[in-house]
């Protein structure tokens, strides 16, 4: 049975008014021709999707993409300039830090205001209160004004007061980062068991391994624009493979300040390219993916300055969190290398590769004779691994299970 929508937005945009002007009176001087002084900036362009009643989505983008944008129109603090959102049901909202809370007020009254705003009775609100206060952890400080709250607790309680608001539809911004790990666990179980209840969220979020957790879907945003929507896993893939060439970049940027820091030398061996060149299968999307167990090529692209002879090459594996998966070493293979004249590519061949779901990057180097590193390139490159989804986890096993009598 097709679930109804909750929520439908219906090419959504909004724009924002930039000033130009840098102080008070720069303005003043420049008010009979303000327009001159002004840029329109598009956070969202036409943004369009729909979530079922007790679906979860994601929302994913690099800063300043229009995800927070987008949440504050769904909750309707926002008004588009074009396009339209409609919604059913109550919905709570749980932007940024300490909205909705009056500072000079103390816990106590802006549980009462905030509560409020999200549509409960005073009577309601009574009965709630104490869920409220115990659920936050904060009740040694309820009566307290909350501008001397931290930022935590600052998060425990609007997160508290808003799921205690009983929501048909929940946004969540990436305030959720702030708190303490055991909260953050805690808020993790709430949004499960709303999941449960066939309530609808929304969660805005820079960590791939939370949306990839809790969402159904994923949206990811460039500019204002939906540059990826679907499964989770395929969606986040996509906006990691939009970051590669800007940190590949950054990379390149970085090095050529060290060079030039360090004075202008010619190195014995630069590495100019690094590409998975054999292995990975284009999906109708455009994602590039590794299926579990295939064989891939990695290609090192490098110009020597005079011929190379008793060179090493390293790869290494990592999560995008920089957890070492694999490493290798020509040398410990104890493989000797042909010398390279002027250019060369050197191919690291890995057969029968049996990772786990996920997204990978390379490091690589090249080392001289003596073991010592001429060049090295980070994050150079990025994989996408994809498998039947059997199991779990970094590595790819086919495992047996056994059941015998107990031995004597």
């Amino acid at each position: 049975m097709q679930r109804p929508d909750v929520i439908q937005i219906d090419k959504v945009s909004k724009k924002f008014t930039v000033h130009k002007d840098k102080s008070l009176k720069e303005r003043i001087v420049n008010a009979s021709r303000s327009r001159e002084h002004a840029e329109e900036y598009w956070a969202l362009k036409e943004v369009g999707f729909t979530v079922a009643a007790g679906e979860s989505i994601g929302l994913a983008g690099a800063n300043g993409s229009g995800k927070s944008t987008l949440l504050k129109v769904i909750g309707g603090i926002l008004t588009p300039n074009g396009g339209e959102v409609r919604t059913r049901g109550r919905v709570a909202a749980l932007l940024e830090l300490g909205a909705g809370f009056h500072p000079d007020l103390t816990g106590r009254e802006n549980i009462y205001l905030n509560a409020s705003v999200l549509g409960l009775t005073e009577e309601e609100i009574d009965k709630q209160f104490d869920s409220i206060v115990e659920f936050s952890g904060i009740a040694d400080f309820i009566d307290t004004q909350v501008k001397f709250y931290s930022s935590g607790m600052y998060v425990r309680l609007a997160f508290s007061v808003a799921v205690h608001s009983d929501p048909d539809i929940l946004l969540v911004d990436e305030v959720l980062a702030v708190g303490d790990e055991p909260f953050q666990r805690k808020c993790m179980e709430k949004i499960r068991e709303f999941q449960n209840e066939g309530r609808s969220i929304i969660l805005v979020s820079h960590s791939a391994e939370q949306i990839i957790d809790v969402c159904d879907r994923a949206v990811v945003l460039s500019q204002g624009r939906i540059i990826a929507i679907g499964e989770v896993r395929d969606a986040m893939s996509r906006l990691h493979q939009s970051y590669e060439k800007q940190i590949r970049q950054d990379i390149d940027d970085a090095e050529a300040k060290i060079e030039i820091l360090d004075g202008a030398h010619e190195r014995l061996c630069s590495i100019t390219n690094v590409e998975v060149a054999e292995g990975l299968i284009q999906q109708a999307d455009g994602l590039k993916v590794l299926i579990s167990g295939d064989t891939i090529d990695v290609a090192v692209d490098v110009v020597v300055s005079s011929p190379l002879e008793g060179y090493g090459i390293l790869l290494d594996i990592e999560t995008l969190k920089d957890e070492s998966i694999f490493g290798m070493s020509s040398r410990r293979l104890q493989l000797k290398l042909p010398p390279i004249e002027h250019t060369g590519r050197i191919t690291v061949r890995l057969p029968h590769l049996d990772l786990g779901e996920g997204d990978y990057s390379f490091n690589v180097a090249v080392t001289n004779a003596a073991g010592v590193e001429m060049d090295r390139k980070r994050h150079c490159a990025l994989m996408t691994v994809r498998s039947d989804g059997m199991t779990s986890g970094y590595v790819k096993a086919f495992p047996e299970v056994l059941v015998g009598p107990v031995p004597a």
